[in-house]
């Protein structure tokens, strides 16, 4: 295949390899001789365990142990951790009841696991679950996050009264009374973002082994990054030195976010694998998935802009209440705070903003991250905002848009939020979304279309993320004597195509084959470092850390070089993966060096200093069908501003899987919990719908480069970027079908139900 460069579109090395069955998923790691775990769930959202008889189970054919909290307890295993518990905006702490991995004395949502069975077989140990008995004592339960505010609401736990979990702000709340005062008008707009099941194609699973004699444990389980997985099983959880537990992922079938984080039944396997002798696996089956999983979104807000008499918008605040369910996930507390607070602003002018969100406790799954977290949740509000703003004022929103946006030559840009933008051109990426969407002939094709009995509409955002900040990223690069290049590196493939990028940028900097370069990942023995992947950090952080690597290893190489082709160093040169004597044809490739040598190896690492800032435009034209109530999408336009695209292929891939995600969330996933009782009533895909391939058209993605100035490859990131785009332009664009006879706005998920109703009031009424 040979040497490849930075931008060049290269197909992805791994996917022969994945599509002809030859993938190594958890699942296919379990030994004939490993036993299985089944945990029994609570069918109850709220209630007192009474009593647990579990020896009949115990005693069932196959079955090896049968753990409750208390033999957990016994066996040292601790409560999960929530990471971020931030005091409340009057500097109060923030309430952290425990999470134990199995219920302790009640049970606070359907799904939380009670028992644990260890067997001979799956099949043994759901059998031995039929015969297990408790005896519970149910109490009233809150499945909503504004009703759970409430004075009468079920009190989930002691510590959280009213069930508040956490009060927080951001921004200068007076500033924005003082704007909103002398404004000429403020509009309000009050916004739900939807809950979403994450539903990877791999469910969850995991397989632990101990080695006695060394007093080690090992853990396969598809994870986001192995040593963020062992330092909170090994030192949070179990109690153990991180040392004694080897975690390792191999391919991992989609993540987005969900498979960061440790779960209850990780430490039981491991515990089970250690007083029992044997592997033990466990894989979630897809219906448990639904009730065992940490779900994401889940927000009501409610978007104040401040507009003065020329109509321009001076000031935004928002109000948001944030599900976070019946525990605090690992994460859960950080989505809706330090996350996306500060996204509250957008890409526009503003003079003052305040962002406050109140976290509240239900008897539902607990919400962590979900592809982009945080992030979209923001760009849902202020893009909804804005675009209602601009249909209030009559105005085009596009137009209404540019003449907010931040101009390019104010760059760098402080937000009133505490953000810097470093690099963009809002203006000029929206132009060219707008003429690859052919929005001057959209009036011609609604009015066609309405003769056809359709209504079209034509929806924009804009949207603007932080990401590729955080934690440094390490790699460390060894060139063996044979001309193979092992890369080593902490972030982990969940599918977006690490080993073509890096190999990419491994043979554009070194000069080496892009075929012989082995990407090492998600062995936290072989790779000593990493921070995993998400939040798009993997190449801007893990790529930058490639890059520093390379250049390194390029330097350790050019004084051996100097002395096997007795140069000085400063004269020689390297270019394609060859040191060159200046002014003479003495030469040295940097194999035939690593051969003389026996290997060369270097690291290098990346720290971010700033988060990056990608952006982009999305344009969704779509058609509802009068009679059906059925929304078609009949284009999609994508323009994205992700700086240095190392490969187009790769980032395309990423965009239209993002796109998927928000269409589904703004028009199909619908995740819907009785309002009386706390049962999740869309717990399988007979009742949750996924988009498919026929609901969605062929997305014309396209990009301009303007790399930033945070990160020396120049690039931004672009793993979540759709999803967070996508359901703004959506709602955008029912909503503009629909605003001609008087709809202002329509919450997520629009399914047909939801918009045959509105057509139905709208004939009602005489408007339709």
């Amino acid at each position: 295949m040979g040497q490849f460069g930075i931008g060049q579109a290269v197909r992805r090395k791994e996917d022969l390899r994945l599509i002809t069955g030859r993938g190594r998923y958890v699942d296919d790691l379990v030994p004939p001789d490993a036993l299985h775990l089944h945990l029994v769930r609570s069918p109850h959202a709220h209630a007192d365990i009474l009593a647990v008889e579990v020896e009949a189970a115990r005693r069932a054919p196959g079955v090896c142990a049968v753990y409750t909290i208390a033999e957990l307890d016994a066996a040292g295993v601790r409560p999960l951790p929530c990471r971020f518990t931030p005091p409340m905006r009057d500097g109060r702490p923030m309430p952290t009841p425990e999470r134990p991995a199995l219920a302790r004395g009640r049970v606070r949502h359907v799904g939380e696991p009670v028992v644990a069975i260890i067997a001979e077989s799956r099949r043994a140990a759901r059998d031995a679950a039929d015969l297990v008995q408790i005896s519970y004592r149910p109490l009233a339960s809150v499945v909503d996050a504004e009703r759970a505010l409430a004075d009468e609401a079920p009190q989930i736990w002691p510590e959280a009264p009213h069930n508040l979990a956490l009060d927080w702000e951001i921004g200068d709340p007076a500033a924005v009374d003082e704007a909103f005062a002398r404004a000429h008008r403020l509009f309000r707009l009050r916004l739900v973002n939807n809950r979403v099941v994450v539903n990877p194609m791999e469910t969850r699973a995991c397989l632990a082994s101990y080695d006695p004699e060394g007093d080690r444990y090992r853990f396969f389980v598809g994870s986001q990054g192995v040593h963020g997985m062992r330092r909170v099983l090994a030192e949070s959880v179990l109690g153990i030195p991180k040392e004694k537990l080897q975690v390792i992922t191999g391919d991992v079938g989609g993540a987005f976010g969900l498979k960061i984080f440790v779960y209850p039944e990780y430490p039981i396997c491991l515990v089970a694998a250690r007083e029992l002798g044997r592997p033990v696996a466990w894989m979630a089956e897809r219906s448990e998935a639904f009730l065992a999983d940490s779900h994401g979104r889940d927000h009501v807000a409610t978007v104040t802009i401040a507009v003065d008499e020329k109509g321009r918008m001076t000031a935004i605040r928002t109000e948001t209440v944030a599900n976070l369910g019946a525990y605090l996930a690992e994460l859960g507390p950080f989505i809706p705070t330090e996350v996306g607070g500060q996204m509250y602003c957008g890409v526009y002018r503003f003079e003052a903003a305040h962002y406050r969100v109140r976290c509240v406790f239900t008897n539902t799954q607990p919400t962590d991250a979900y592809r982009g977290a945080g992030r979209p949740e923001a760009a849902y509000a202020v893009e909804r905002a804005v675009d209602y703003v601009a249909r209030q004022l009559g105005e085009d929103p596009a137009a209404y848009r540019r003449r907010h946006f931040v101009p390019k030559e104010a760059m760098p840009w402080r937000t009133p939020l505490g953000f810097v933008y470093d690099s963009g051109d809002f203006a000029r990426v929206l132009d060219a979304a707008l003429e690859r969407a052919d929005a001057r002939g959209f009036a011609e094709r609604r009015r066609s279309a309405r003769a056809e009995g359709r209504l079209l509409g034509l929806g924009v955002s804009y949207y603007i993320e932080r990401c590729a900040g955080g934690p440094a990223e390490s790699a460390r690069l060894e060139l063996a004597p044979d001309g193979r290049l092992r890369l080593l590196i902490g972030t982990q493939d969940n599918g977006q195509g690490h080993a073509t990028a890096y190999s990419q940028l491994a043979s554009a900097y070194l000069g080496v084959p892009f075929e012989a370069v082995e990407v090492v990942q998600g062995d936290s023995e072989q790779v000593q470092t990493g921070a995993g992947t998400g939040g798009s950090r993997s190449l801007p952080v893990g790529g930058a850390a490639v890059r520093e690597a390379s250049l390194r290893l390029i330097e350790k190489a050019r004084l051996l070089a100097s002395d096997l082709l007795e140069a000085a160093v400063e004269d020689l040169r390297y270019e394609a993966g060859r040191f060159r004597v200046a002014g003479t044809d003495r030469t040295l490739s940097l194999e035939d060096l690593a051969r003389e040598t026996g290997g060369i190896a270097e690291e290098g690492g990346f720290q971010p200093t700033a988060p990056t800032f990608p952006n982009g435009c999305h344009v969704c034209e779509l058609a509802i069908d009068l009679d059906t109530a059925q929304v078609e999408i009949l284009r999609y336009t994508v323009v994205d501003d992700f700086g240095t695209v190392i490969n187009p292929l790769l980032v395309a891939g990423q965009v239209y899987g993002g796109v998927v995600q928000g269409i589904g969330q703004a028009l199909f996933e619908h995740t819907v919990f009785d309002p009386e009782t706390g049962q999740l009533l869309t717990a399988s895909f007979l009742d949750y719908a996924l988009p498919r391939a026929a609901d969605v058209p062929a997305i014309d993605f396209s990009w301009i480069e303007i790399p930033c100035t945070t990160n020396p490859l120049g690039a931004k990131g672009a793993g979540e970027a759709g999803a967070i785009g996508a359901p703004p332009a959506v709602v955008n664009a029912v909503v503009d079908a629909l605003a001609p006879f008087g709809v202002e706005h329509v919450d997520m998920p629009i399914t047909p139900l939801r918009l045959f109703r509105i057509l139905e009031r709208l004939r009602e009424e005489g408007r339709l």
